[in-house]
C-alpha cells in the first residue's frame, strides 16, 4: 500500500469513528431529553399565584380556538374558579387567521364565566420565548411575580425554562380537558419536536443568542 494512500485511509477511518461517536452522543442526548421533558410535563405544579398564563396556540379560520388553545384556556378557567389566581393572562399574537390567539382564548374564558376585568391580553408574541418576555413585562409592570403557566404537558419544560429566564416564578400546569383530548400519536409527535426545540434553546443560551423581536 502506498504510504499516502494508507494515511488517507486512516484519516477516513478516524473521521468515521468520530462521526459515529457524535451520532451516538446525539441519540443519547435526544433520549435523555425525551424522558426528562415527558416526566416534567406529567406533574401539575399549580399553586396560589398572582396570575394564570395561557400560552397561545393556533386559531381556526372560523376564528375559534384550536383544540390545543381551547384545552389550555379551559384548564386555566378551572384554576381561576378554584381561586388559585385572580387574573388570567392570555398570550399570543395573530397567526394565519384572526383574531389574535390571546383574543380567542379570552373570548372562550369569558364564555365560561370569567369576567373581562379578570383577563389581561398579551398580543405581541409569536413564540414561547416571546410570550415569556412580553408576559414578564406585563407582570413586572404590575408588581406580579408568580404565575401558573398553562400549556400542554410536552411544552412545559421549555416554557418553565423561558419564564424562569424572564424573571418569573413559574408553576407549570399541564392542560387537560375531556372535550379536547390530545391523542397519544399527537403527543409523541409534539414531544419529539419539543426535544429539538429544547436542544436548540440550550445551544442559543450557550452562545448568548435570542430570537425575541421587540
Amino acid at each position: 500500500m502506498h504510504p499516502v494512500t494508507g494515511l488517507s485511509a486512516l484519516r477516513i477511518k478516524n473521521l468515521g469513528c468520530g462521526a459515529g461517536i457524535l451520532a451516538l452522543l446525539g441519540v443519547v442526548l435526544f433520549a435523555w431529553l425525551w424522558v426528562q421533558i415527558d416526566r416534567f410535563g406529567q406533574v401539575d405544579r399549580a399553586r396560589r399565584a398572582d396570575v394564570i398564563v395561557v400560552l397561545g396556540a393556533r386559531v381556526w379560520p372560523s376564528g375559534r380556538p384550536s383544540d390545543a388553545l381551547a384545552r389550555r384556556t379551559l384548564h386555566a378557567v378551572r384554576l381561576y374558579q378554584e381561586g388559585l389566581a385572580a387574573t388570567i393572562v392570555c398570550s399570543g399574537a395573530q397567526g394565519t387567521h384572526p383574531p389574535t390567539e390571546a383574543q380567542a382564548a379570552a373570548r372562550l374564558a369569558m364564555d365560561r364565566g370569567v369576567p373581562p376585568e379578570a383577563i389581561v391580553l398579551e398580543e405581541e408574541s409569536h413564540s414561547t420565548e416571546e410570550s415569556a418576555f412580553f408576559v414578564s413585562e406585563i407582570m413586572h409592570a404590575r408588581g406580579w411575580q408568580r404565575a401558573i403557566v398553562v400549556s400542554d404537558a410536552y411544552h412545559l419544560w421549555r416554557a418553565n425554562l423561558l419564564f424562569g429566564k424572564a424573571g418569573v416564578e413559574a408553576y407549570p400546569s399541564p392542560a387537560h380537558d375531556e372535550r379536547y383530548p390530545l391523542s397519544k400519536r399527537a403527543y409523541l409527535y409534539h414531544l419529539g419536536r419539543e426535544v429539538v426545540a429544547v436542544a436548540w434553546y440550550y445551544v442559543k443560551s450557550s452562545l448568548g443568542l435570542s430570537i425575541i423581536h421587540v
